[in-house]
């Protein structure tokens, strides 16, 4: 199953599906030669137990998060599917164990004062990847563009409409959908400052482990109390930028690059701000309202 992902990776996988696969082939395969001192196991010799065993392995031995494990039960009850439908086992295993139930979690976008902060803070000029890391983060506030995304966006990805405003246009990594948003002028200021034709994407690149040592680092010099890291700021354009800006959800789903309206709709839960100002045009609109009994 690894290789068949492998193979395609570009054509309907994303590049990041593999290591998924990967890591609990190896999880698994610990799992096996720690509890049954061999290789490998047939199909034939699965037992109901099997599923039981490798969870409570991958939770308390691994100590593995909820997520993880859950991925990891997922994949392996795929793969007994795939093998029941290629006759390579007699019956489908565990396709009536119920996966756990996943984390519900609010995606943790910035209040506005912490936005304000990061925005406006003065950084050394001699910190240059500190200043690049922190423009990087508020480019994402003001497209919702991921890591894995920012750093690859080139002049390609940039398209004109017939009113001469400027559009941002991918296909995520993450799911090769395509997400597109309209530039805001801070987006543009960012893209302006870093324009280089010598390099191929629209900003340096910070690698990923760097990228998390400037976000905590970032975080001092702005005064933020609370971890930062750099997927708040797709939430932040989420909530903070769009929603609380009166755009709709399935729009925001759009510039997103969601595949399901489901994973935007969690950045509705409304904030007390917003409640109010909505109650406030509900009131202004139903004024003249005459109640007939």
């Amino acid at each position: 199953v690894c290789d068949d992902i492998k193979a395609r990776i570009g054509i309907d996988r994303a590049k990041g599906t593999y290591p998924g696969y990967h890591y609990m082939r190896l999880a698994l395969g610990e799992f096996i030669e720690t509890r049954y001192k061999v290789k490998d196991l047939a199909f034939g010799q699965l037992t109901e137990q099997f599923i039981h065993d490798y969870q409570a392995f991958a939770t308390e031995e691994k100590g593995y998060a909820i997520d993880t494990v859950r991925h990891h039960l997922a994949i392996l009850k795929k793969i007994c599917r795939l093998a029941y439908k290629k006759g390579y086992a007699e019956k489908c295993h565990f396709q009536h164990f119920a996966l756990p139930r996943q984390s519900e979690r609010t995606p943790r976008a910035l209040s506005r004062e912490s936005f304000e902060k990061i925005r406006d803070v003065e950084i050394p000029s001699y910190r240059k990847t500190h200043i690049l890391a922190r423009d990087l983060f508020l480019f994402a506030c003001y497209t919702g563009v991921s890591y894995a995304d920012v750093v690859s966006i080139t002049d390609e990805n940039l398209y004109m409409d017939d009113n001469g405003a400027l559009w941002l246009k991918y296909r995520r990594k993450k799911n090769e959908l395509r997400a597109s948003v309209k530039l805001l002028p801070e987006a543009l200021a960012l893209i302006e400052k870093y324009k280089d034709d010598t390099r191929e994407t629209l900003f340096p690149v910070i690698h990923h482990p760097n990228m998390k040592r400037h976000m905590k680092a970032l975080a001092v010099l702005a005064g933020i109390k609370d971890d930062l890291c750099y997927h708040q700021a797709r939430h932040s354009f989420a909530s903070l930028i769009t929603l609380e800006a009166g755009v709709p959800i399935e729009t925001i789903s759009r510039m997103l690059g969601h595949s399901d309206i489901s994973t935007t709709q969690v950045y509705a839960r409304v904030s007390p701000k917003k409640l109010f100002e909505d109650m406030d045009k509900f009131i202004e609109a139903t004024k003249d309202f005459q109640l007939v009994l």
